[in-house]
């Protein structure tokens, strides 16, 4: 640990005086930050020409993250989707972040797709454009022609990418470590979980071979449908640096003009894309978990293409059924099943007043129940939803908030194309559809026969386990643990009170005895310094170093 703070040092000094020229001294100085930034570069509050102050506490850390640099914005950025952990006003700033990051040049494109494929280039291609279709943060998109004649697209990550998320991360996670004590005041309970998710979700990112591998089971679960199509990656021509992936020609789904001059219903298309994507969560549990308009193609026949699976959520049977319970309670008017299905849905629920739970549930469902059908509005509700989450610290699975943003995003697309589109009007028949599913006689006996599984095997350890226990006790061997939680800092605080009340008491009784110690009686062999004896200048020596180890220890203690 302490080597990873030198080497980043430098990096870790130069956040403290950004945080500090964007106002947020209090989280410099409360922390160990405070080391790394000289007094005189404390108060430098100004941005450019501009005060910092002129702008809200939210959209200062915005900035902050801007210039941090690619890594920070892409934690920021997945922040966005975790309404349980952070207020709405910072997450309306995060989603304004954008990584927009030129190209790196061709010629390196090259000299790496030649690498990862250990030959050249002519070898595997007929055409490469050195024009890239794309960029991002941890990679660029050139099209190309295979020697065999299809169209592909190559995904090529940048050179130098994965040395420098790695060096972000760590810097991150040493940021995290000096200002734990700050973060969770501010009500960000675990923000080394925070960082060690993001730091897995990086590494997929890195890795070009997973989203190789989703796109492949995607292909595999809709191979039958007709309305919808998944292009084909090439694994034999991907690494985890670089991607071929099949080209598919089509306009946005918000190209208006260009499916009616196709002959398509825009209606008929925001319907169809709507209930591909209620397929995929309420059906098979996996879903494409970024479909903006640039990444939801059409083709002229109709069908519907999904690109770019670097992001793909996932729901366990359970976690479906829970969701989509929640769903099922609001359109029946019953916050009891909604506050049910919530605690089932939670990683940890622990609510501590369920009554006042279920009567904000209750209001909700009024304040919507009063609305028109046209009124209603998916981005009102999941704002709601996301806003009780955060207020009653639910820790509920990541892939909710990605299905709620989609549904956000999707319920725009439907507008565009449709103009009576209603996303609750789609995903009422779903709920049914879940509703039948989970209490059907295949699921029923699954249930039971892994319920019966989990009871046989505590029957088959438990006498082992009571034998155990028992032989412990005959002995006198059997031990409790206790852990006393949330008492830390006041045991911590008692220690130090003890500890300066016995060098008090040390520093008293050597005064007392330097005193007496005068008026002692002594053999010749004494020395005498300016008339006092030797063992009195002793005593004085001893209780002035035990005062000097107080006042150091009041001295850090005002600093803290």
């Amino acid at each position: 640990m302490f080597k990873n703070t030198i080497s980043n040092l430098s990096r870790i000094r130069q956040v403290a005086e950004v945080l500090l020229r964007y106002g947020f001294e209090d989280v410099v100085t409360t922390t160990p930050l405070r080391r790394l930034v000289s007094q005189a570069r404390r108060l430098s509050w100004q941005r450019a020409d501009r005060q910092v102050f002129e702008t809200t506490r939210w959209e200062r850390v915005r900035l902050i993250i801007e210039e941090l640099g690619p890594t920070f914005i892409k934690l920021a950025q997945a922040m966005s989707n975790r309404a349980d952990l952070l207020p709405e006003a910072l997450i309306d700033e995060f989603e304004k972040l954008q990584s927009n990051v030129p190209p790196f040049e061709t010629a390196v494109a090259r000299q790496i797709i030649e690498e990862e494929l250990g030959r050249p280039i002519s070898e595997v291609f007929s055409e490469f454009d050195d024009i890239t279709l794309g960029s991002a943060s941890i990679g660029q998109v050139h099209r190309a022609r295979l020697l065999t004649g299809e169209e592909v697209v190559v995904k090529v990550q940048r050179p130098g990418v994965r040395e420098k998320v790695r060096s972000d991360l760590a810097l991150l996670h040493e940021l995290v470590r000096l200002t734990a004590g700050f973060l969770q005041k501010q009500g960000l309970a675990n923000p080394q979980d925070i960082v060690d998710a993001f730091e897995r979700s990086m590494s997929k990112e890195l890795d070009y071979t997973a989203e190789a591998r989703s796109m492949e089971q995607f292909r595999k679960l809709y191979e039958d449908y007709t309305t919808f199509y998944v292009p084909k990656p090439y694994r034999e021509l991907s690494t985890a640096r670089i991607l071929v992936i099949e080209f598919v020609s089509g306009c946005k789904i918000t190209d208006k003009a260009q499916l009616q001059e196709w002959g398509l219903s825009p209606a008929e298309v925001a319907e169809n894309g709507m209930d591909i994507y209620l397929t995929q969560i309420f059906e098979f549990g996996i879903f494409h978990a970024d479909p903006h308009p640039g990444n939801v193609l059409v083709r002229p026949d109709g069908t519907i293409v999904l690109i770019d699976f670097g992001m793909v959520g996932r729901l366990t049977k359970q976690q479906k059924y829970a969701f989509a319970g929640v769903f099922i309670g609001m359109a029946r008017q019953d916050a009891r099943s909604m506050a049910l299905n919530f605690r089932r849905l939670a990683l940890t629920a622990e609510i501590p007043d369920m009554r006042a739970f279920e009567s904000d549930l209750s209001q909700l469902i009024e304040d919507f129940a009063m609305l028109d059908v046209k009124e209603m509005s998916m981005s009102d509700l999941a704002d709601a939803l996301q806003g009780i989450i955060y207020n009653y610290k639910l820790q509920v699975p990541g892939a909710v908030f990605l299905i709620l943003r989609a549904l956000v995003i999707l319920e725009g697309i439907g507008k565009v194309l449709h103009p009576n589109f209603n996303t609750f009007e789609f995903v009422a028949p779903y709920g049914a559809k879940i509703i039948r599913e989970q209490y059907s006689r295949e699921n029923l006996l699954t249930e039971a026969e892994y319920t019966g599984t989990q009871l046989l095997a505590l029957l088959q350890t438990l006498p082992a386990d009571v034998r155990q226990i028992v032989r412990k006790i005959s002995k006198g061997e059997l031990r409790l643990k206790f852990e006393l939680v949330g008492y830390t800092t006041l045991l911590r605080k008692a220690d130090q009170l003890v500890s300066r009340t016995i060098l008090a008491l040390l520093g008293v009784g050597g005064l007392l005895f330097s005193g007496l110690s005068l008026m002692g009686r002594y053999s010749p062999d004494m020395h005498y310094h300016r008339g006092v004896p030797e063992i009195t200048w002793w005593s004085l020596g001893a209780t002035g170093f035990l005062l000097l180890i107080l006042l150091l220890l009041g001295t850090r203690r005002r600093e803290k």
